[in-house]
């Protein structure tokens, strides 16, 4: 794996058009991670013909289990601490617990090579710990054999890195850990290292890129406030106060181009962001009742107005345009994304304020955990939000996630 240079590139932010697939581009995760070899394969796992979609979940004592959705058996994976918190990419589950990240591999994967995908199943087990102090912010990259993930310990201000080919082959390997000061940080997995939060008195001033070996490569990327970000087709997104930074990476060429709100705008800005896994479009929530939708394809933001208290937004990023948004009432609501139109909405669900609750979309169906009930509800979000099925799962399903994706 070759080194990328970033030395000198920050000051003029520049535009990086996406190539296709053969290339090595954002639009092409498996080019963007470094590494595409073996198409995600890994030794004692079988690559199969569909995805291999299930449930998994930790209840509130962190007992873990699977409920495979194509078969409809379940099994048991083992026990982690209680936990506050889980981040997942749709193959392992970070868990914040008492004695920092504890990591959960599905055993379950999708290797995006751009043009088709390859799927694997493999066994799921428990794979170690990643130590720190107090709240953890997590965040992912493409791929879940390759690249990075990233970590941040916000009482400590320690960065982490950690490498995903060492976690598919079940080691907790740990590629830097920096030392800052203590602030709400993020270190997003971006090309060969990682961009990390920068500080000063508490307030997060803007981004450093940071090469896997930990070393600080080029000036630092303005981005006030910065806060949330997400990895989609295209490149790598940080909100900041006045909008967004969006990295890209065409032939091994890093750049960072600046997204601002549209300038007739005064409405709150997006401090997270969440989207169908690999593509280019991202919701986040802006105040109460908006939403914030960002198209990293083509650089543009835009705005609906739910009307309604809403708690979370997911964008579908389907040929209709699906946003689906968790309200506070505990509804699932459908919106489309060029009008703000309601579509469907359900009866309330779930009790939103309770821990745990999370709105997960994949490319037909979402599911939405129920804790106090033990399912997890699966929504036809293209049909009305029709309830397609209420599955009881395994462990009480406090915290979950659809892996395989």
């Amino acid at each position: 794996m070759h080194r990328r240079t970033l030395a000198g590139i920050v000051t003029g932010l520049t535009l990086v058009a996406a190539t296709g697939c053969g290339s090595s581009s954002a639009d092409d995760p498996s080019a963007e991670s470094g590494s595409g070899k073996d198409h995600g394969a890994v030794d004692g796992a079988q690559e199969v013909a569909e995805p291999q979609l299930h449930l998994t979940t930790i209840d509130a004592d962190g007992a873990v289990a699977q409920l495979d959705l194509l078969e409809g058996s379940s099994a048991e994976v083992g026990t982690i601490g209680a936990p506050s918190a889980v981040d997942s990419d749709g193959r392992y589950l970070y868990a914040t617990t008492a004695d920092g990240v504890e990591i959960v591999d599905s055993g379950m994967w999708t290797w995006d090579h751009g043009d088709h995908f390859h799927y694997y199943r493999g066994e799921p087990r428990v794979l170690g710990t990643v130590e720190g102090e107090g709240k953890a912010t997590v965040a992912t990259g493409p791929l879940s054999t390759a690249g990075s993930t990233g970590v941040f310990f916000e009482d400590s201000g320690e960065a982490v890195l950690l490498d995903n080919e060492a976690l598919a082959d079940g080691e907790v390997r740990e590629l830097f850990r920096l030392e800052a000061e203590p602030h709400e940080g993020l270190v997003a997995p971006f090309g060969d290292g990682a961009l990390v939060t920068v500080a000063d008195g508490g307030e997060v001033t803007g981004l450093s890129y940071h090469d896997t070996d930990g070393s600080a490569e080029g000036n630092q990327i303005p981005c006030a406030e910065a806060s949330g970000t997400i990895t989609t087709r295209v490149g790598v997104v940080v909100g900041c106060a006045d909008g967004a930074v969006l990295a890209t990476e065409t032939d091994g060429r890093p750049s960072f181009e600046r997204i601002e709100y549209p300038k007739d705008t005064s409405a709150p800005p997006a401090t997270s962001f969440d989207g169908r896994k690999s593509r280019p479009t991202v919701a986040a929530l802006s105040g109460r009742t908006g939403i914030w939708l960002l198209d990293t394809r083509e650089r543009t933001w835009s705005h609906l107005d739910a009307g309604v208290p809403l708690r979370q937004v997911v964008a579908a990023d389907d040929e209709e345009g699906h946003v689906l948004a968790l309200d506070t009432a505990g509804r699932v609501r459908v919106f489309a994304a060029d009008s703000g139109r309601q579509l469907a909405a359900t009866e309330p669900l779930v009790n939103p304020s309770d821990k745990g609750v999370d709105l997960v979309v994949d490319q037909e169906r979402a599911y939405l955990n129920v804790p106090a009930e033990g399912v997890v509800h699966e929504i036809d979000y293209a049909d009305k939000a029709r309830i397609a099925r209420t599955l009881e799962t395994p462990t009480a399903p406090v915290f979950f996630t659809e892996t395989g994706r």
